[in-house]
Formats: structure tokens, sequence, C-alpha cells
């Protein structure tokens, strides 16, 4: 009796390890979304809106669900708290939340590079430089679902397929 409770809480737990794996892969297409359309509202903010940099990115942290919009919270508390530059802001909120998100580090290095060059220009310069980040924002949430696709479901039955194995062995 305890060998089968103890090979259901192994099958249990890998397959609970394989459906967190498979989480994580269908999170990074939906906060792909999220961010681009951030950037959208952000481009609005500053084209039409002509909204300070603080303001927008304190606006858009109520929009966004978390961990993006802890991203923006914290980049709006450090612009207006704090005497530092729109770049390294970006930088220091960047690596704040990033470890709270699902992406991977093309996408760090898209926005790191992105936030380099956010508030230095003029405002046609600046949307131009959010269509480039969201073109290549694009492109990684298209790898991302190939990603998904591709590897979800396998990492689902690895999880209890695995543990499966491994009751067997014990046995």
């Amino acid at each position: 009796m305890i060998k089968l409770i103890g090979a259901l809480i192994i099958i249990v737990a890998t397959t609970w390890t394989g459906y967190e794996a498979s989480r994580h892969l269908n999170e990074r297409p939906r906060q792909l979304r999220q961010l681009k359309s951030a950037l959208q509202s952000l481009e609005a903010e500053i084209m039409y809106g002509h909204t300070p940099l603080h303001e927008a990115s304190r606006r858009l942290s109520t929009q966004l669900s978390k961990p993006l919009s802890w991203f923006f919270e914290s980049f709006a508390k450090k612009l207006t708290n704090s005497d530092t530059t729109v770049k390294a802001a970006w930088e220091e909120s960047l690596k704040e939340v990033w470890k709270l998100t699902a992406f991977k580090q093309g996408e760090f290095e898209i926005m790191k590079q992105f936030g380099e060059t956010l508030g230095r220009h003029d405002r046609i310069s600046q949307q131009k430089q959010i269509r480039l980040t969201l073109s290549h924002l694009e492109r990684e949430e298209a790898d991302a679902c190939e990603k998904q696709a591709k590897y979800e479901k396998m990492v689902k039955s690895l999880g209890l397929l695995s543990g499966i194995l491994l009751v067997i062995l014990l046995i």
C-alpha cells in the first residue's frame, strides 16, 4: 500500500513538473503579445497624447497584467523618484522584472536596445524605433508560437512518462 502511494506521488509530481514546463512555453507568446500591445500604447501616448514618459509608463502599468505591469510601474517610479537617465531606469527595471517573465535572452536584448533609444529622439524618430522594436518582437513571437506548438504536448507527456519510468525502475 505504501509503495502504491509513493508511486502515485512520484507520477503526480513528475506530471505536474511537465505541466509547469508546458505553462512556461504557453506564457511566452501571451506575454510577447502583451508587450507588443504595451509598446503600441506607448507609441500612441507619445505621438498623439504628448504624454511625458513617466506618466505614459504609469498608465500602462495600470492597463497591463503582471509581470509586465510591474515593469512599467518600476520604470515610472525610477523616472520620477530618482535622478537617473531614461536608459538607466529602463535597464534597471528590465533587470528587476525579467526573472519573473517567460521571456528569453533575445527579447531581453531587443528591449535593452529599445531602452537605449527611448527618450533620445524626437517623436517621429521615436515612433520609428518603436515600430522597429515591434517588428523584432513579432519575429520572436512567431518563434515562441512555433516552439509552443512543437514542444508543449511533448513536455506534458514527458512529465507523465518520466514518472512512470521512475516508478518502474524503483519497483
